[in-house]
């Protein structure tokens, strides 16, 4: 049983933690709206942190990145010169959607007067203000702006900083909460100082307690040392239904469930005996007919020679916690059900995609073979549907490509465990390259790799050849037209991660939905021959290696993917 005053304790001094934290994030707010600091308040995990706008270099830069703050450049007719990923999260929009376009555009029409006076007179040194944004579903963010005119590229601009008002929202509402809290636990210490009272007052004598237990809001009982009852107090009878007065020997067994009454009657027994603290649980009949769950306990009174004089116990309603406990239980039983249902769908579908691709494989060669012979029977003249014939050759050459991908991802599903060995990247890669080379050269390509931070990979050689060999295609495939194509594979440690970077020049993706990129049979470019296997094959055998894939990428700028393994 957990102490009730520790309890307590505990709640109060999370109480008081959450109190600070509060008056903290008021305070770092106030101060960046009012302006007491014309600074970007960063939470990190030493506590805030204050960066100054002067003197900002690249790794100010990151940060303001990475920040929860919105932060953009501005030239003299409000022109978009450069937002964070913040700033465009909160519009809704991709950052390409925002750079280059007029901030105007997302200024509510009453507020564009506003507007206007405010970037006005932010050129003579600095502004601030308040105004809504309008989002790409047509929401109104209020936020706090702060505008100064800063030198960047050797020209004037106005750098703002946005705080989303929305958070003193929710500091209200959090507030509303430790308030309510607050009353909780003074209801809860009130609570714990009136069963205190009660527990010392029912260790006095026995004739003492008999008065006492009245005024408890449990139902409490004695018993003798022989274990039979000798007392209820009021709230049994209330509970019950039982006229007080009226019952000269006071019974357990004809309320107690027939389903616990024998395991609580046991427990009781071996107390009578070894004179240990009674607890148990079993379920009461009340006088509307009801089973309800109580958690009865006794200490045994002992006089000074230390023999036990008495019994004194109570019985607090549990039932709704056995209920939620209930519920928890079966919501785990039942996820445990679901997990087995996926686990042998897994299976079944595994074992279908090997027998499917094994049986196909006889007939495609059979087509291919019949093909063949097609083009050998043909007279000269056949020359006509030979276009036909080639076409054909290429659906079954597609068709072939797809069984060996599909074949491939049924092994990977079933790899878990892969012996791992110290691969040479300088090697491997110029052998994918060497694979590649007929691509590359056709494209023009120029391969760059710098690996000398970490030029051994310790990793199962086939996977990793496989995410080199897939990633490094995708970059000479999807090439600009315009430009020449050029590919930079570089490795570096990162923690207990190392990050094998592949970064292009090429098309671009338009990133609106990642977990598409990665999908399976998923192409962005239609006007390039590929299957839509590559990526998810990657990400497959990155993810049961324990690792994970990231990518960034603008249209007509080129895409970086970053593999994260495990060393």
């Amino acid at each position: 049983m957990v102490d009730s005053s520790s309890s307590s304790l505990e709640l109060a001094r999370e109480n008081e933690d959450l109190r600070h934290r509060l008056q903290e994030a008021e305070d770092l707010i106030y101060a960046v709206r009012t302006g007491a600091v014309d600074a970007l308040a960063i939470q990190s995990p030493e506590g805030p942190r204050i960066f100054t706008l002067q003197g900002a270099d690249e790794g100010y830069r990151t940060l303001i990145e990475q920040m929860n703050e919105g932060a953009m450049l501005l030239n003299h007719d409000g022109t978009i010169l450069y937002c964070n990923a913040c700033l465009a999260g909160w519009l809704q929009r991709g950052l390409e959607e925002v750079m280059g376009g007029s901030f105007a555009d997302f200024v509510p029409a009453s507020f564009q007067a506003y507007w206007s006076a405010l970037l006005a007179q932010s050129w003579t040194g600095h502004g601030k203000g308040e105004l809504p944004l309008q989002t790409k579903n047509g929401a109104l963010l209020p936020l706090s702006l702060s505008l100064k005119v800063l030198t960047f590229n050797e020209a004037l601009v106005v750098a703002v900083i946005l705080t989303n008002l929305s958070a003193e929202r929710e500091i209200k509402i959090i507030q509303a909460l430790v308030t309510e809290q607050n009353a909780v636990i003074s209801r809860k210490n009130e609570e714990l100082r009136v069963q205190e009272a009660a527990r010392l007052v029912i260790e006095q004598a026995a004739a003492e307690a008999n008065r006492m237990l009245e005024g408890i809001p449990q139902i409490a009982w004695t018993a003798n040392p022989a274990g039979t009852t000798t007392y209820f107090n009021r709230r049994w009878f209330d509970y019950t239904g039982q006229q007080a007065g009226l019952t000269q020997h006071f019974q357990w067994q004809p309320y107690q469930h027939p389903a616990d009454a024998d395991a609580a009657a046991a427990r009781w027994q071996e107390c009578l005996r070894s004179g240990e603290v009674f607890e148990a649980e079993f379920r009461l009949l009340n006088h509307a007919g009801q089973y309800r769950w109580m958690l009865s306990r006794a200490l045994p009174s002992r006089n000074q020679q230390g023999q036990i004089i008495e019994w004194i116990g109570t019985c607090t309603d549990i039932h709704q916690h056995k209920l939620d406990l209930e519920r928890i239980d079966l919501a785990q039983k039942q996820l445990q059900e679901n997990n087995t249902q996926l686990t042998r769908a897994n299976v079944d579908l595994d074992n279908f995609i090997y027998t499917a691709s094994h049986d196909l494989k006889a007939p495609i060669t059979n087509i291919e073979g019949l093909l063949n012979a097609l083009l050998l029977e043909l007279p000269d003249q056949g020359q006509e549907v030979r276009p036909i014939m080639n076409m054909m050759q290429d659906s079954v050459d597609r068709f072939k490509r797809t069984i060996e991908h599909l074949t491939t991802i049924t092994k990977l599903q079933k790899e878990t465990d892969q012996p791992t060995a110290s691969v040479d990247l300088v090697r491997l890669i110029e052998e994918v390259r060497l694979d590649l080379l007929p691509h590359i050269n056709e494209a023009g390509a120029y391969v760059q790799v710098d690996v000398q931070e970490l030029p051994m990979l310790s990793f199962t050689e086939k996977n990793l050849r496989s995410i080199i060999y897939n990633l490094l295609s995708n970059a000479v495939k999807y090439r600009a037209p315009e430009r020449p194509p050029t590919v930079q594979i570089q490795c570096r440690p990162d923690g207990e991660y190392a990050v094998l970077i592949v970064q292009d020049n090429g098309l671009g993706i338009r990133l609106t939905n990642k977990e598409k990129l990665f999908g399976m049979f998923e192409r962005l470019h239609d006007h390039v021959e590929g299957s839509g296997m590559g990526l998810y094959i990657v990400k497959k055998i990155v993810e049961n290696a324990g690792g994970r894939i990231e990518v960034e990428s603008q249209l007509n700028v080129g895409s970086t993917f970053k593999v994260y393994l495990r060393r």
